[in-house]
């Protein structure tokens, strides 16, 4: 059981811009009563089916969400970095599963709480809104993705977002494995190494021990994105 400290917690409903860049609003916040649970790498945090009774917000580490297909492989649906809100439902259970990246610190807030909150105030209720369309449009930028774009286009797409949301201009470091990439891009792990190393090769990118990436040439790649 991960050890748990109360606290009250100003939440922030993340915004995650879309590729390329547009400019964003302040991010608005929903106020209420939370606790911080620490959780170790690859450690279940919620499980598919499971009651969605609470709501998370990643402190530091990361967090990726996936489901077990039929013939079990597994799809992630997303991952969330420092500063992002998820397990935010529209039903009573958890559609995926969530696990920890890395060793991560969480807060954990009631999901009446949410609720409570846009019952109070109309601007809490308009970002609360707001949250649920950005889930509805990341949701619908994955679906073309992996519908639509070429292997290059979905590896340079991955990065460029990455980048932008953890705010590095210059290098950074990927959170997940190629595996995971894979799992998410809906790729195999060879073609997703095959890709970042033909990126590297062409000058778009440098690859770096420690999954190190730094964007040698962010327009171009936002122009493969097109």
């Amino acid at each position: 059981m991960p050890p748990i400290t109360s606290l009250a917690y100003t939440l922030p409903v993340a915004k995650r811009p879309a590729v390329p860049t547009a400019p964003q609003a302040a991010p608005q916040t929903i106020d209420f009563a939370g606790s911080v649970m620490t959780y170790s790498r690859d450690q279940e945090i919620f499980g598919q089916g499971e009651p969605a009774l609470q709501v998370y917000k990643v402190r530091s580490g990361a967090v990726r969400c996936f489901k077990l297909l039929s013939d079990g492989r597994r799809q992630i649906a997303d991952f969330y970095l420092p500063g992002d809100v998820f397990g935010v439902e529209a039903g009573i259970e958890h559609r995926v599963t969530a696990e920890a990246l890395a060793d991560s610190c969480i807060t954990v807030a009631r999901r009446s709480a949410l609720t409570e909150a846009a019952d109070d105030e109309i601007g809490r209720a308009q970002a609360l809104w707001r949250l649920a369309i950005g889930d509805l449009q990341r949701s619908q930028d994955h679906a073309l993705t992996l519908g639509r774009r070429s292997a290059t286009e979905r590896v340079a797409s991955f990065l460029v977002d990455i980048s932008e949301r953890l705010g590095a201009d210059d290098g950074f470091a990927l959170p997940m494995t190629r595996q995971d990439m894979a799992d998410y891009l809906g790729l195999t792990i060879e073609t997703v190494s095959r890709t970042l190393s033909q990126l590297q090769a062409t000058g778009l990118i440098r690859l770096g021990a420690c999954r190190l990436v730094r964007l040698l040439d962010r327009e171009a790649l936002v122009d493969l994105c097109e």
